[in-house]
């Protein structure tokens, strides 16, 4: 009986562990770029010239929507899911979100345009963009974004647009880089993934296992 007991403790802390180190949130594909994809199809449907996928934009407007989900509490509210409590100072989007991105400072440029808003459906957020903004004239480029607060909480979305110069305005440092994101989903052409559920805080894997452990062994004894 004893044998049989560890064995199907050791099993069980096994797959217990091995399915602790995969993540229930990891997003096929990025869904930061589908915005700018949409946005860019809306463009096109007006004629209108198609804006270049930034990705010091698109990290900036991940910047913004933690804020915003902060300032929140996870929560959506207001009219079409919009985020209407979230108004960070202008001056945030340019001073403080350049650089947590790692954007170079000389090559910030004017935003010409943002939009935000929130929905439990990655997808429905798609249509709930902004047609005057999505086509405004004097915008060159764009980055998207998407986060969540944690597994089952609503997603948001953030879209900045510039006017700026697209082969010179928010440039990121190191070779391209810039600072890496611990979470959430920011546009770019070379990033074709993300993940949209911040890392856990809670008590140690390992702790925990040990302590699976130490009462299968107490189960044994009981039984002996």
């Amino acid at each position: 009986m004893r044998g049989i007991c560890n064995a199907a403790a050791f099993l069980l802390l096994g797959v217990w562990m091995l399915l602790g180190t995969v993540s229930p949130a990891k997003i096929h594909g990025n869904p930061a770029n589908d915005l700018v994809a949409l946005i860019n199809g809306k463009r096109a449907a007006s004629k209108l010239p198609p804006l270049r996928n930034s990705a010091g934009l698109g990290c900036m407007a991940l910047q913004y929507i933690s804020e915003c989900i902060s300032s929140n509490k996870e929560e959506c509210s207001g009219s079409n899911n919009t985020v209407v409590k979230c108004q960070p100072p202008e001056a945030h989007i340019t001073e403080v979100y350049a650089a947590n991105c790692g954007v170079e400072l000389p090559t910030v440029d004017v935003i010409s345009g943002h939009l935000i808003g929130c929905n439990r459906d990655p997808e429905d957020a798609l249509l709930l963009l902004g047609d005057k903004v999505i086509r405004g004239k004097e915008h060159t480029q764009v980055g998207a974004a998407f986060d969540r607060a944690h597994r089952r909480g609503p997603f948001f979305w953030g879209v900045l647009f510039s006017s700026g110069s697209p082969n010179s305005t928010f440039l990121l440092e190191a070779a391209g880089r810039g600072i890496q994101q611990t979470h959430g989903c920011s546009s770019g052409p070379d990033r074709l993934s993300c993940n949209a559920t911040p890392p856990r805080h809670g008590p140690s894997r390992l702790i925990v296992a040990a302590l699976l452990l130490f009462h299968f062994q107490l189960f044994n004894v009981i039984l002996s």
